[in-house]
């Protein structure tokens, strides 16, 4: 007999099913509950409701386990590269040397924009943030490409995943040139993808732009380790839009606004932004380290611990040794990096931030190397939109492959009750 949970409402009994994931996790499948009883559940923010089955991202957050498709953060970060990672995630498996070389040529194939695009980005102010600019880019490509996508032609949705992520990247690019007053930048068929990102962003046409080996492998990695994180709110947002029927650029448009929020996205931006702060202020560490101690203190460290991982962040060890390298590779001297690399080591040797788990997680090591770059803080969460990319498009396709509901959550009123009409003269 398979398990059950049980309901006693008003002396009345009732019994819900229990589901089992893969991994053994339980979910009481409340889906008819308020056709059984008449009452809904209420889950502020959705902590413990479960909006759908998935097979793509596996997240243990009291282990310190991430895991693609049944395959560890750590196993891709060290033998995958973006590309390969990204097939893995929208297609289910790694792919063959065939494959891969196939999927990266279609992918150089739609990395041309239409010059039209050019009036839309010239129509935002150079003070416009990248985010909102790079969220409306995204839904003007459905403008350029109107026709409908059957979502059951394999080879349609194919051309649309390899059209999403060759556009996308090179739209991320011209924001960012948009941002900085700098010529637009055309993708190089004869590099890589993550070759590309640097130098469609850093390359200018008075100078050759040398592409240093170490930067492209940390900033490899670096997208490896966003690609995907189970139902957050951006991927939520991409699902639930989705479920819609709209298309994947408007999906994608809207994930892209909902990373944008300081909440999600955002929180590498914090990180230096914070670290700017303290160097303001003088640069004492241990003062601030004291007020983070202090429990009446509003001050928070941002980028240490994590609201999902209860252990260290698993992509965190790996993005620290990618810091460590893009520092070494650049030599960099900046007062602000000094200041993190000092609060990464009391962070990692303090026992109070060793046993409240407050290690620094990958928004902590992302802030570091993006600034090392010499990207602009306002860019983090385009760079942070480029990795998750592929994760948002997965997800919108295994939505509408499994032919998902349109999501409409239910709620309690708290309203006035019915009320009189009274005329506007007698108010």
């Amino acid at each position: 007999m398979s398990e059950t949970a049980k309901l006693i409402l008003g002396g009345e009994e009732f019994e819900f099913p229990i589901i089992e994931g893969s991994e053994n996790e339980k979910a009481i499948d409340i889906s008819k509950l308020r056709g059984s009883t008449g009452y809904i559940t209420i889950d502020p923010g959705f902590k413990n409701t479960g909006s759908c089955g998935s097979e793509i991202t596996y997240l243990d957050g009291e282990k310190g386990i991430l895991r693609y498709r049944g395959h560890s953060i750590e196993s891709l970060a060290d033998n995958a590269d973006f590309l390969e990672t990204s097939y893995l995630v929208i297609f289910g498996n790694l792919p063959s040397k065939a494959e891969l070389t196939k999927f990266e040529n279609d992918i150089r194939k739609h990395t041309m924009i239409d010059e039209e695009m050019k009036n839309i980005i010239d129509g935002f102010p150079k003070s416009a943030h990248p985010m909102g600019v790079l969220s409306s880019l995204t839904s003007a490509l459905t403008a350029f490409n109107p026709k409908s996508l059957d979502i059951n032609s394999e080879d349609q949705l194919y051309n649309a995943v390899c059209k999403m992520l060759g556009k996308f990247l090179v739209l991320a690019s011209w924001v960012y040139k948009k941002h900085v007053g700098l010529p637009l930048n055309y993708y190089d068929n004869s590099k890589g993808y993550v070759e590309n990102l640097l130098r469609l962003m850093f390359e200018i046409p008075t100078e050759e732009y040398k592409i240093n080996p170490e930067i492209v492998n940390a900033l490899d990695k670096l997208l490896i380790l966003h690609v995907d994180h189970e139902q957050n709110c951006s991927t939520s947002t991409v699902r639930i839009v989705g479920s819609s029927h709209a298309g994947l650029f408007a999906s994608i448009s809207a994930g892209v606004s909902a990373l944008w929020g300081p909440l999600h996205g955002g929180a590498n931006q914090a990180v230096i932004e914070m670290l700017e702060a303290i160097k303001a202020d003088g640069g004492d560490i241990d003062k601030f380290i004291l007020k983070a101690k202090d429990k009446n203190d509003s001050f928070r460290l941002m980028g240490f611990g994590h609201r999902v991982y209860k252990n260290f962040d698993p992509r965190a060890r790996i993005i620290k040794k990618a810091a460590d390298d893009v520092l070494g590779a650049l030599g960099i001297e900046d007062p602000v990096l000094d200041i993190a690399k000092k609060l990464e080591k009391v962070a990692l040797e303090d026992e109070y931030f060793k046993s409240r788990n407050l290690y620094p997680n990958v928004d902590f090591y992302s802030g570091i190397i993006y600034r090392a770059l010499g990207i602009p803080t306002d860019m983090f969460t385009v760079m942070f939109a480029i990795g998750r990319l592929p994760g948002w498009i997965s997800q919108w396709k295994e939505m509408r492959l499994n032919g998902e509901p349109i999501g409409r959550p239910r709620q309690v009123y708290n309203g006035e009750t019915d009320r009189p009409f009274v005329e506007l003269d007698n108010r």
